[in-house]
């Protein structure tokens, strides 16, 4: 994991820095590389890996809403936490940017501690490998790009983000792999990965990386909306 740190402020980068340390020291957590950069020209210029930013609001050059919007471009899993001191000024265009988190300076430690924790189980969930065997090959796909599977007479069909793979792999087997906060089974013969949906209705849900749809059954809908709606709060 690699986390980055943007602001034109040299003691917030290493009060950043420190609180850090400190999370990743009393966690069971690899400690990650972490990179600061004083703006966000360099940032952008970086060609390491970017999976979790702190981003300042106002810089010099881009601002942290345009360095946002184009992270986010060039990697729709970055997580951003916008650290600023100008929330209600910037709050109207701030909004524009999917941001994991907003903190407000001073930093409270605590608070910090929090979003981190929902952070790295949010990137957990991201990385997470899964092998799909198809009898004939295996592949290896992370966890948040299988979009969902659904069930046939002898087989299950996982639908991914670079493709459709069949398996023998049944869907209650599935469900054990899969058990990592973000999928539910909305009927008898469909898990969905609540990360790629884009809508849903009546009995029917769209995704935002493929044109089929799942059925929900209207015996999981009232809980599918409750979990749906948890998930989003928490890892929006």
């Amino acid at each position: 994991m690699r986390i980055l740190i943007c602001d034109d402020d040299r003691f917030i980068i290493e009060e950043i820095k420190q609180y850090l340390e400190e999370y990743f020291s009393q966690s069971d957590y690899a400690m990650p590389e972490i990179a600061d950069f004083s703006d966000g020209d360099s940032l952008l210029a970086d060609e390491g890996a970017k999976d979790l930013v702190f981003l300042d609001i106002e810089m010099p050059g881009l601002n942290g809403i345009s360095v946002g919007n184009t992270l986010k471009e060039k990697n729709p899993h970055v997580f951003i936490i916008i650290v600023t001191s100008h929330e209600r000024q910037y709050l109207d265009d701030a909004m524009a940017v999917p941001v994991f988190r907003y903190l407000s300076k001073p930093l409270d430690r605590k608070r910090l501690f929090r979003n981190l924790d929902d952070a790295m189980r949010s990137y957990c969930e991201l990385v997470f490998p899964v092998a799909i065997d198809t009898g004939t090959s295996v592949v290896t796909v992370s966890a948040a790009d299988i979009i969902f599977i659904e069930a046939q007479t002898r087989a299950t069909l996982a639908h991914t983000v670079s493709g459709v793979y069949s398996t023998k792999t049944s869907l209650r087997s599935w469900s054990k792999t899969l058990n990592n906060g973000a999928f539910f089974q909305t009927h008898k013969g469909y898990l969905v990965n609540m990360r790629h949906i884009k809508s849903f209705e009546n009995d029917l849900i769209a995704f935002d990386a493929c044109e089929e749809q799942a059925y929900l059954s209207r015996r999981n809908c009232k809980e599918f909306k409750r979990s749906y709606l948890f998930y989003i709060s928490h890892n929006a």
